[in-house]
């Protein structure tokens, strides 16, 4: 770690990773407004986000940390492509990106502090709107009216961002992560409503670190959105979620640091130009069992090709 005072920084912000193993990839874009919309077939899209969180962790009982501080920027590139499966709307999308992050914490009675900055695993969805999204082409989309949707999704994780094991505290995690997940929407008028719930089911890392094996179990979250369309494309929208579960354990010794946290924030988007547009988001922990208790303040704009 680039920085990093001694050794012991290194094995506090690792247990940080430990403690909330999961976790910061479950909250980092768990507030997703408007996830299952219909969209006008055969559009391609580019995405350039930037992103900050920063906060305390509450670690499980059984470690010997305290006051942990954890500042995290993120940088992200996406594409996604949207077609048609059989006669309703499906798309694909993949993103990568590249994280530094910075803390500091009381470990074993002494204050230590690092810093460093590693490639995050990439991330793979399909989704398809089976109800309610019929496909179509930008001319015919611009003219029709939505009202109940309803689709289902597939989420990979891919283990090939930045991981050693002699590090406790890695961005890579070594191992896939599978989230499949049911949404609906539904629109009166310039209100919108989304419900949405997914299962991060994630592979034992053998390869953990002091050559333990890390297990996890299944991380189950929710997430609900009102959205209020203002005038020109742009729109508003109040999110909140809870997720549960995900408990670890080493070498099968359970950790008893499973969660029971929740999130909630806001969003906006507008349009810049023609095929440019402008979202920002923020969010903010409201109750945290264990876990990330912390700020997150987003951008990210996007580019129709």
């Amino acid at each position: 770690m680039a920085a990093c005072l001694r050794r012991g920084g290194l094995a506090a912000l690792g247990l940080i990773m430990l403690s909330t193993m999961g976790t910061r990839q479950a909250v980092a874009q768990e507030l997703e407004p408007r996830s299952y919309t219909n969209l006008p077939i055969g559009e391609t899209f580019m995405v350039l986000g930037a992103a900050r969180s920063e906060g305390d962790i509450s670690p499980a009982n059984s470690t010997v940390i305290q006051d942990l501080e954890l500042t995290i920027d993120t940088g992200v590139v996406g594409f996604a492509h949207s077609f048609a499966l059989g006669q309703d709307s499906g798309k694909l999308d993949v993103a990568f990106g590249r994280t530094c992050y910075e803390g500091s914490a009381i470990f074993q009675g002494e204050f230590v502090e690092g810093r460093r900055c590693e490639y995050i695993d990439p991330r793979v969805r399909l989704s398809w709107n089976f109800y309610g999204a019929p496909a179509m082409k930008l001319a015919e989309f611009a003219t029709w009216e939505p009202g109940l949707v309803m689709g289902a999704s597939l989420q990979a994780v891919v283990p090939v961002g930045t991981y050693n094991a002699e590090n406790l505290l890695n961005a890579g995690a070594n191992r896939w992560l599978l989230r499949p997940g049911l949404g609906m929407s539904y629109r009166v008028g310039r209100w919108h409503f989304d419900l949405a719930g997914s299962v991060r089911f994630y592979e034992d890392n053998d390869d953990f670190f002091g050559g333990n094996k890390l297990e996890q179990d299944p991380l189950y979250s929710l997430q609900g959105h009102l959205v209020y369309y203002l005038a020109r494309g742009r729109w508003v929208s109040l999110n909140a979620n809870f997720y549960g579960g995900g408990e670890t354990s080493l070498n099968g010794d359970n950790r008893d640091d499973q969660l029971e946290n929740s999130r909630w924030g806001a969003t906006f988007s507008t349009p810049l130009s023609r095929r440019i547009s402008l979202k920002l988001n923020a969010s903010t922990g409201v109750v945290t069992r264990t876990g990330s208790d912390f700020d997150s303040y987003g951008a990210a704009l996007q580019y129709r090709f």
